[in-house]
């Protein structure tokens, strides 16, 4: 089964961009839990965070990718960063992701 991350990466599939650069994406998601929700990938296929962090990924570029995001959407300061790890802390699709949440919190 084809990654649906990795899909929209590669522009094989639809996704509302909002910011990208040469090793990141962000774009909407699909079922937003906040008025803002997007999601951040790398855009090498890394399973997981522990799997993307295994494979040398640098926290210092995504938090100052994160922050950019942030800022281009008008929710610098207001933000709530997430990610889960693994299937039992409720992460079901497997690509490394981010969810930025701002504004109108529901359940997460």
């Amino acid at each position: 089964m084809a990654c649906v991350f990795c899909n929209i990466v590669k522009g094989f599939a639809p996704a509302e961009i909002q910011v990208e650069d040469d090793e990141f994406i962000a774009f909407t998601d699909l079922f937003p839990k906040a008025r803002t929700h997007v999601l951040i990938v790398p855009r090498a296929h890394h399973e997981d965070l522990d799997a993307w962090v295994d494979a040398g990924g640098s926290s210092d570029r995504m938090l100052a990718f994160v922050a950019r995001v942030a800022r281009e959407l008008g929710v610098a300061g207001q933000y709530r960063l997430v990610t889960n790890v693994g299937a039992e802390a409720g992460q079901i699709i497997f690509h490394q992701h981010w969810h930025v949440l701002a504004g109108d919190l529901t359940a997460f």
